[in-house]
Parts: C-alpha cells; structure tokens; sequence
C-alpha cells in the first residue's frame, strides 16, 4: 500500500534533486509504516522566492515552527482494523506568525487515529515569510494543494475522497474555515495533475477559530499577519470567512471558551449563525472558562469531554 502511494508521487517529479527526495520519503515510509511525510509541491513551488530564510524549531515547550520553507503534510493513519474511512487535515495555529506542530497538531493527530480517524498534519508557509511572494496568498494555496494530494491518495490510504474534513485551531482555524469558503479560487493554475481533483472539505471542525477580520471581533494579529496593518475593505471582507457561508457550505463543528481574552468567543457566534442562516447542519459548544489555545484540554475539567464531543458528531455524518 506505502509503495504505491510513493510510485504514485515519484511520477510527478521531473529533477535528480526532486527523486532523491522522494527516495528519502519511501525510506521513512518503510520505517514508520503508518507514519510519513510527503511535500506538497515536489516540482518548482509556486509563490516562492529565493531568500536567506531558514526554517527555525522555537522553544515553548511546545514544538513551536517559524520560517517554514518546504510545506508539508504529516500523515498518521489509523489501524485498518478501526480505519472509519474519515480523515482530517490539520491546520495548527500561531497567529499566521508561526504554527503550535505538536501541539494543534501532530498530537490532535494521534487522538483521531485513536477513533479510527486519518489525521493529516499541514506545515503551511507563514505570510510574513521572506520566501514568499504574495504574502496572502501562501496558507491557502498550501491546505488547496493538502487536500488535492489527500484525495489523490485516499485508495492507497484506504479513505473516503468524499469524507475529507478541515480541523483548524485559532488561526489555523481562520485557514480552515477560508479553505471551506474559498476553496474553488484558482490560486496556481497548470501545476499538476493533481489540479483537476476538488480542493473542497467535507465537513470542518474550527476550535476556538479567528473568523473574522472585521474590527470589532477580529484577532489583530493574525488580520496584520495575513493582510497586513492597513487593509483594504476588499481584503477585509474576502478573508471573513462569515460573509461566504452558502447552502453548500459543508457541516460544521465549532468550540470556543467564553473567557478567551485572545480570540474572541464572537467570532464563533458569528460562523454558527452565518451557516444557520444558510441551513447549513452545525453544532457548537461554548464553555465557561477555558481560555485560549488549549487543544485537547486534558486535565481541564469538564472542558476535556470536548473531543467526545466531536467524535459523536464526526460518527453522525453520512
């Protein structure tokens, strides 16, 4: 099953450099089995400039990235005995300014193998990065390219192409939520063959989400990351996620704390009733305390019940 996934991916790279790579890639895939890493973009990446950047691991005591240069993708797959056919894509937060890995991510992974879930952890590029051209442009491009190469996988994965959801905490709930709303925008044109296959999520989960930009609930760092400081109304508006909700916006998962004094509880007030509005199926749950950027929550009381919470509702979707 591995070996194939690599075949696959080896027929769309055209370089010596770009083979070695893959090769590096099935040695990690025979090592690890269940557990790899494939880049998203094996050929020239787009958006991209050379620049003396380098990606950097900061100590939070968490495994906390800046300065990404080769975008990624995590793969955890669950034991095929419990294998559900659902899989997630994970876009961890840090305020567009770096990315919580393990945190919001590689450990949401292994919590959603645990329920016979694929969790899929994405190292997208920052918008202040030096490496990229069009700063606003970066995450999105990324998370459209993670979903393509997922469901260009899912037989080799064992996964349903039609059950591919986006989970995203803080911002990377905001590029979850922008990934649901704007998936169709054509961003890279005639990269790949992967190009054809569909961008969009199945459903989405946002955890304590930055939604939206406008100025009495925004998170201003992520609005000045991504957009910048002064913006136009345009930009504003594209990247408030709650202004594009439509009756095919997919079922939606939201969780937020009433006392986050970092993102605004508002801000999931506001996406649960866009997608109401639409008679979009949603389900929130809003805690009394619990603050800001806390993940799986363990050891926080009752609020720890909220990933029970959500693999009740993941097990209800068709």
């Amino acid at each position: 099953m591995q070996l194939q996934a690599t075949i696959h991916y080896l027929t769309l790279m055209k370089n010596a450099t770009l083979i070695y790579t893959t090769l590096f890639i099935f040695c990690t895939i025979m090592m690890t089995a269940q557990e790899y890493t494939l880049p998203l973009w094996p050929n020239e990446m787009p958006n991209s400039q050379v620049s003396d950047e380098t990606e950097e691991y900061g100590d939070r005591n968490i495994k906390w990235i800046t300065g990404v240069q080769i975008p990624d993708i995590k793969v955890y797959l669950p034991t095929e005995k419990i294998a559900t056919g659902q899989s997630v894509l994970i876009c961890p937060g840090g305020g567009y300014r770096g990315l919580a890995y393990d945190w919001e991510g590689t450990d949401i992974a292994k919590w959603l193998n645990s329920k016979g879930i694929a969790g899929i952890v994405l190292k997208y590029r920052l918008p202040e990065s030096k490496s990229v051209v069009t700063a606003r442009h970066a995450p999105l491009m990324d998370a459209q390219r993670a979903m393509r190469i997922i469901r260009h996988h899912a037989e080799d994965w064992h996964l349903d192409p039609e059950k591919i959801g986006v989970m995203g905490f803080s911002a990377g709930g905001h590029l979850a939520s922008t990934l649901t709303v704007h998936h169709e925008d054509e961003l890279v044109k005639h990269y790949d063959a992967l190009d054809t296959l569909g961008a969009h999520p199945n459903f989405q989960v946002l955890v304590y989400p930055v939604i939206t930009f406008s100025a009495a609930d925004r998170h201003n760092g992520s609005k000045e990351s991504l957009i910048g400081k002064e913006s136009s109304d345009e930009l504003i508006h594209y990247y408030s996620s709650e202004n594009h909700v439509t009756a095919n916006t997919p079922p939606t998962f939201l969780i937020h704390a009433t006392d986050d004094k970092s993102v605004p509880v508002e801000n999931s007030l506001l996406m649960y009733m866009s997608l109401k509005n639409q008679n979009v199926p949603v389900e929130m749950h809003i805690y009394p305390t619990g603050g800001h950027g806390f993940a799986l929550a363990l050891g926080l009381g009752y609020l720890e019940g909220w990933t029970d919470r959500l693999a009740d509702w993941m097990g209800s979707l068709e």
